[in-house]
């Protein structure tokens, strides 16, 4: 699944990266513990409902390039501009982390386990 069909099936925002969004993602891990995220070893889309400043430095860390928040809330400038300077995709949708993965599961998304 693209990038693209996420925002499309979430009506999702882009953020940053909307020059990205052609590529693949197979897998998604949802978490709003950011410490979770760091043992992570592959490279999912991470769906959170953290949005903060060490959403985006726990992605640089985990060199996870993808990050969906959720719940309606809306990242600030300060995150973008070091997403952006990280070359990280942001998007954000207004559906509960439940909803979201259902939807994202339902069209063939994998999870990371």
């Amino acid at each position: 699944m693209t990038l693209r069909e996420i925002v499309n099936l979430l009506d999702a925002t882009v953020h940053t990266g909307e020059n990205r969004l052609d590529e693949e993602i197979t897998q998604a891990f949802a978490s709003d513990l950011m410490s979770e995220v760091l043992t992570l070893t592959d490279t999912p889309l991470l769906i959170t409902g953290l949005c903060n400043m060490q959403t985006i430095r726990t992605c640089d860390m985990a060199t996870l390039d993808y990050a969906l928040i959720v719940r309606n809330k809306k990242p600030t400038d300060e995150m973008l501009e070091l997403a952006e300077d990280n070359d990280m995709v942001i998007l954000s949708c207004r559906y509960s982390m439940f909803r979201t993965c259902g939807i994202l599961y339902q069209a063939g998304l994998k999870p990371l386990y």
